[in-house]
């Protein structure tokens, strides 16, 4: 909703006093690494948590980790723990009578022990991104500078999605990143299900991109900001349209392309664009051609005062601006014309009608008159 434009958002990126950001790596489990940042916390009177979100075999890792570093006092900690046991363990922790803490998530939050500034995740591919950033949120907490190691499985083979998330953690190291992980966080994930069975509404009825932005011209309405310039129709037909990337290998150019097409104001600058293709890269492949001929449609049903044509069950669902202006180029087609409000028109149209190519012959025959 901040994105839109509907809540306000406020982002804190100062840090307090002397406060350093953590250090984070990503590693397998090696025990000579384990030992060498223990023994460092420990030397300068530190404590460490080693965070190992599986009830039974936390021992097991305990049992391991004092083989790793027999210096160390060591305890473990879990939500099964009897409330009594778990509440002595904690405290001789923040009293410095335990060295390392072999815990599962309940570290998560609540937890401010300025003392401990080293944190091993164990399995860090199978925690998300909210996850990570609030376990290393649980170090650092002083001057002194901390460390965050996440440990990857032995064996088992991390996923493409779990090395985005790791990526990102380490990547997003510095005090105040939490706003760049949540945005990382929306990317690889995704927006939500706002298009699936279980919302209601017509979202899915007029795509989520034209529901984006009739959303955003309302928030601008409420706010009585001045209108945007009118963009040309959006168009949504099912037709492959996009430039391949073996095509136009370089991503720039695509971008600066798409850009210029999306820009036009008039039908003559798109062939301008098509030659200027053909010119640079060849031939133009099926996708390309057609992302031309529908950047046409859309100048010119922009003109036709329309706002998008979208492919629905049944025919075609039209947002409009201008009625009179779009009634009069829709009348050419000599079809039933079903007027829904002051804002949209259905086209009903047979199951024959309603392929990509021969709803793509049918806007070019009333939008471009053939061309």
């Amino acid at each position: 909703m901040s994105l839109l434009g509907i809540r306000d958002i406020s982002v804190l990126e100062t840090p307090p006093p002397d406060r350093l950001s953590i250090e984070t790596r990503v590693s397998h489990f090696q025990p000579p690494l384990i030992r060498e940042a223990i023994l460092r916390e420990l030397n300068r009177d530190g404590q460490v948590y080693f965070v190992h979100n599986r009830v039974y075999s936390i021992e097991e890792i305990k049992e391991r980790l004092e083989e790793i570093v027999p210096e160390a006092r060591l305890a473990v900690a879990h939500g099964q723990m009897y409330s009594e046991d778990l509440e002595s363990r904690m405290l001789d922790f923040v009293q410095g009578k335990t060295d390392v803490l072999v815990s599962t998530t309940i570290i998560e939050s609540g937890l401010d022990i300025p003392n401990v500034n080293t944190i091993f995740i164990h399995q860090a591919d199978m925690f998300g991104l909210a996850d990570l950033h609030q376990l290393r949120g649980r170090v650092g907490r002083y001057k002194h500078r901390a460390y965050a190691y996440l440990l990857l499985p032995e064996k088992r083979p991390v996923t493409p999605t779990a090395q985005k998330r790791l990526k990102a953690i380490q990547d997003f190291a510095e005090l105040g990143g939490g706003f760049k992980i949540a945005m990382r966080d929306l990317e690889i994930r995704g927006a939500g299900n706002i298009l699936g069975r279980e919302q209601s509404g017509h979202i899915a009825a007029v795509g989520y991109e034209l529901y984006t932005r009739l959303l955003q011209e309302a928030v601008r309405q409420v706010k009585k900001e001045a209108p945007e310039e009118e963009e040309n129709a959006h168009i949504h037909i099912g037709l492959e349209a996009f430039l391949p990337e073996d095509y136009v290998p370089h991503q720039g150019q695509r971008l600066e392309v798409y850009r210029r097409l999306a820009k036009a104001k008039d039908l003559e600058e798109v062939p301008e664009v098509k030659g200027e293709l053909a010119d640079r890269f060849g031939p133009l492949p099926e996708e390309a051609r057609n992302l031309i001929q529908l950047s046409q449609l859309a100048v010119s049903a922009r003109n036709s005062g329309m706002i998008s044509i979208i492919s629905v069950e049944g025919g075609l669902l039209l947002r409009i601006r201008n009625k009179n202006k779009a009634l009069k180029v829709l009348a050419a087609l000599g079809k039933k014309i079903r007027i829904i409000d002051e804002g949209s028109i259905f086209l009903p149209m047979e199951k024959s009608e309603r392929t990509p190519q021969a709803l793509l012959k049918m806007l070019k025959k009333v939008l471009l008159k053939g061309k």
